[in-house]
């Protein structure tokens, strides 16, 4: 299999030591419901997790939850709510959503809140390393002291503070010596959640959380480390640096990024009206719900609208026609070339448009002739919708 690498912008031959492979996504801030951004997300890593166990691999899969963050506590004072009980219950219609989408649980599901002292620990070893400072009670980490900032996204040193400011930088905060630096550890504010450090009461900054979880239950380097494009600056830029200088190890081998969904023209966005939730497409159901995903490879941005929705709902038909199909007793439809077209798309940096087109060719086939035998055709159906995740209906 071959996976495009982030870091490096190539397609790279995936390989993992002792047939085993770590997999962290960054998960939700469950501020609000699940969206369709999120959906594309989380149900593609699902189809690569699936896949490299049908590889042979043994996968360990974390997806985090950042249940302590600026995003969630304004809302739960926007709206007058406790922030862990608004947390808690987004979190909990997110895991419902993702399973009705046919998603696997990750096999490890870590809070923020559950690994504050790691946090401070690793802000602490930034600290005594050089990396870091502390002023009234924060701790920001040195951008300009880890000269190899920026290699991730290769965004131009000019747009970095352009970017972190739309992005939850705060660069007028008196304490940083430098706009671009970037809180570790923040001290305590009225009516906020805190908790002791040897800096005094306080939370942890948004990127240090991933880092800390990533590397407490898979270590470092992990195999493969993900999440949405949105997130590889200053998310995934930052995390990065601060691991590799507290650890002097890469953070990750692999970094995979989700291309942003667009809908009416532009990116989906609360302030433009423009936004879809798995909720608005619960009528198609699971299936044509994911093929919805599907149809789009991992890493491109796409654009929604209701041809995408007639497009996967006809793909669904076709596959649950082909489910009721019972096999003739004439002459056998070979399925092997079908096989070795599936087989190459999938290992193509997961080309999941490919597969369904080739899919599609398959169901056509096996329905071409009611006397052919088709077993073995529908079996590799069948076995491709489950690395997809498409449940399989026999029956009406």
């Amino acid at each position: 299999m071959r996976l495009r690498n982030s870091l490096t912008g190539n397609k790279e031959v995936f390989f993992a030591e002792d047939n085993h492979v770590s997999v962290y996504v960054c998960g939700v801030t469950p501020y609000d419901i699940t969206h369709l951004g999120h959906a594309f997300t989380y149900t593609h890593f699902d189809v690569l997790v699936r896949y490299l166990r049908y590889l042979g691999y043994r996968v360990t899969y974390v997806q985090n939850l950042t249940d302590v963050d600026d995003d969630i506590l304004r809302k739960a004072k926007e709206f007058g709510k406790n922030w862990r009980l608004l947390g808690e219950k987004n979190a909990d219609r997110f895991l419902e959503d993702m399973k009705w989408l046919g998603n696997l649980q990750p096999d490890i599901y870590p809070r923020a809140t559950d690994v504050i002292p790691d946090i401070i620990n690793l802000a602490q070893n930034l600290l005594t390393k050089g990396w870091a400072y502390e002023k009234n009670g924060n701790v920001y980490f040195k951008v300009y002291s880890y000269t190899p900032f920026g290699r991730l996204s290769k965004l131009p040193e000019d747009q970095w503070l352009i970017v972190a400011n739309e992005r939850g930088n705060h660069p007028q905060d008196p304490n940083k010596q430098n706009p671009i630096d970037f809180v570790l550890w923040q001290s305590a504010r009225e009516g906020e959640p805190s908790w002791p450090s040897p800096w005094g009461m306080g939370r942890p900054g948004w990127h240090i959380e991933c880092s800390v979880m990533s590397m407490k239950f898979l270590g470092s380097p992990v195999d493969i480390k993900g999440g949405g494009a949105d997130l590889i600056f200053p998310h995934h830029e930052c995390s990065l640096a601060q691991s590799e200088c507290a650890t002097g190890e890469p953070l990750a081998r692999y970094w995979v990024h989700t291309g942003m969904v667009r809908y009416k023209g532009e990116k989906m966005s609360k302030s433009l009206g423009n936004m879809v939730f798995v909720k608005d497409l619960k009528e198609l159901g699971p299936n044509a719900t994911r093929l919805c995903l599907l149809n789009h490879h991992y890493g491109r941005t796409w654009l929604f609208d209701e041809d995408e929705k007639k497009k996967a709902t006809e793909q669904a038909g076709l596959f649950q026609e082909v489910w009721r199909r019972q096999s003739g007793h004439g002459s056998r439809l070979a399925p092997e070339p079908y096989e070795k077209r599936l087989q190459d798309a999938l290992a193509d940096d997961l080309d999941t448009p490919a597969t369904l087109r080739i899919m599609q060719d398959l169901s056509t086939d096996i329905l071409r002739d009611d006397s052919r035998n088709v077993a073995d055709a529908k079996g590799l159906l069948n076995l491709v919708c489950t690395i997809l995740g498409l449940e399989i209906r026999y029956g009406g």
